[in-house]
Order: C-alpha cells, then sequence, then structure tokens
C-alpha cells in the first residue's frame, strides 16, 4: 500500500485560516502627547497591520470624538494609501463614537459597521478659545504686545474681539469643513442619502446613520470578520504602546490636562 505523502510546508501555508490586523483607533486626535492619536505615532503601527502576517483584510476599532482635523485628514489619507498599496480591505467597526475626526477615519475604510447605539457623524469643524479683557481691567493689569505684521495678534483673548479676525477665522473653518466634505462624498458617494441635510455637524446613532448611508451595516467585529472571512479567521489586535514611564504615572500635571481636555471633547456628545 503506498502511503500518501505529507502536505508540504506551502500547501499547509496555503490552507492556513486568514488573518484580519485589527488595529485600535481610541482616543482624541492630535498631534503630540501620550495616548493620542496621530499620524506620527499611526505611522509605523498601520505599516505594520497592512504588510505583517499577509492579511486578509485590515480592521479599525474606532472610539473617537474627533480632534485636530489635519491629523485625522493625514491619518485617513494613510490608510487610503497604504490599502491601495496592499490591495487589502479596510473594515471600521465604530463603539462609542466615530464623531468629527473620529468619523473622518472611519470613512477611509471600505465599510463602516456600527453598534445600534453607536454614534456618528458630526461632520463640521470647530474652534474655540476664551476671552478676559475686562477681567484684566477690573485686575488693574494692561495687555502690551509688539508685533510686526498687521494679523500677527489676531484673536488675542486678552483683547476684545476683532470682527475682522472672526470673519477670516470662519473662512478658514469653512475650508476646512469644505474638505472634509469632499472627503465624505468621495468615499460615499453612492450611498449617502441625496434627500439629508449630512454635513451641518449633526450626529446620530447607528441604526439612523446606516438608513442615512453614513454606515453600512450594524454588527460587531468577530462576528462580522467570521461571516466575511469564515468561522476560523485569526484576529491580531494592533495598538499604541504607552511609554514605559507613563504608566506609573509619573506625568500627572501633564496627563490632568490632556484628560480635561479630552472630557471635554466626549462630553460634547453626552458621554
Amino acid at each position: 500500500m503506498t502511503r500518501a505523502p505529507s502536505p508540504s510546508l506551502t500547501d499547509r501555508l496555503l490552507r492556513r485560516a486568514p488573518r484580519v490586523n485589527l488595529v485600535r483607533l481610541h482616543g482624541m486626535i492630535a498631534a503630540g502627547g501620550r495616548g493620542r492619536l496621530s499620524d506620527a505615532t499611526l505611522a509605523p503601527l498601520l505599516e505594520r497591520a497592512f504588510r505583517q502576517g499577509r492579511p486578509a483584510a485590515v480592521a479599525l476599532s474606532i472610539n473617537s470624538p474627533g480632534g485636530s482635523p489635519v491629523q485625522s485628514s493625514l491619518i485617513a489619507a494613510r490608510i487610503r494609501r497604504l490599502a491601495d498599496e496592499t490591495r487589502v480591505p479596510v473594515h471600521a467597526f465604530v463603539e462609542d463614537l466615530a464623531a468629527s475626526g473620529g468619523y473622518w477615519i472611519a470613512v477611509a475604510a471600505d465599510e463602516i459597521v456600527a453598534d445600534r447605539v453607536s454614534i456618528l457623524g458630526s461632520i463640521g469643524v470647530i474652534a474655540g478659545g476664551f476671552g478676559a479683557p475686562e477681567a484684566l481691567a477690573k485686575l488693574g493689569l494692561e495687555r502690551r504686545i509688539y508685533t510686526a505684521g498687521q494679523n500677527k495678534s489676531q484673536l488675542d483673548p486678552f483683547r476684545p474681539e476683532n470682527p475682522e479676525d472672526v470673519a477670516r477665522l470662519k473662512r478658514l473653518l469653512d475650508q476646512m469643513h469644505g474638505a472634509f466634505i469632499d472627503h465624505v462624498r468621495a468615499r460615499r458617494a453612492d450611498k449617502l442619502d441625496a434627500d439629508a441635510d449630512l454635513f451641518t455637524g449633526q450626529f446620530w446613532l447607528g441604526e439612523e446613520a446606516v438608513s442615512l448611508g453614513l454606515a453600512d451595516a450594524l454588527g460587531h467585529p468577530v462576528p462580522h470578520l467570521k461571516a466575511a472571512y469564515g468561522q476560523k479567521v485569526r484576529i491580531v489586535p494592533y495598538g499604541i504602546r504607552r511609554p514605559f514611564l507613563s504608566r506609573f504615572g509619573l506625568s500627572l500635571a501633564e496627563d490632568a490636562l490632556m484628560l480635561a481636555e479630552e472630557r471635554a471633547h466626549w462630553a460634547r456628545y453626552g458621554m
């Protein structure tokens, strides 16, 4: 009786269960700062996720209230470039929130999946600050500032608001908003509800977001990926590693400021 040859290494590799690399994108989007999502911090992580282990797909686990429009745009552009270079499909899974810049990143995926009560949208741009000229006057303090260039001190919080400065800022915000809208339309043009006004900064829960075309389906990562790639799919997690010293709370003042800023972003969505 002839014994069947044992399968070669190549045969075993070809029969290997498909792999999906799952990238965790949780937190505020901003340049610099530990735990923040930025193009610089995510670049090596995304490079590995798209190239390690010959993945059948890359999944993004998104939970973000947004933040910097520039960093959001850079991260989304990097995801698309890597997806096109490697020909690897991208699935975005929304947890609590993919709003503002978080949604900007989600739109870079080929598919957006959310929970029924996830929050999506907030397609808009916001800028804020404070003004304290009257408080300075009551304290007997005088603001002194010297510039070369008439617009160098625009939006100075210690001086009365200048209508020309405000108008200039609003023009910049409108341009950023336009870039955000262009990105959403370019990625989801044939899916968006043409009769709905989706670009006012409003946000929606997952079920309505699907009906409006802002998301594709309701679901969760594991069952959705198993349905797409088979019950034996291997889901490999990727995440940002915190610096060793920060795990022991050795930058408490900086961490407290970052936390306060981030909480303000989450609070806009009732979280």
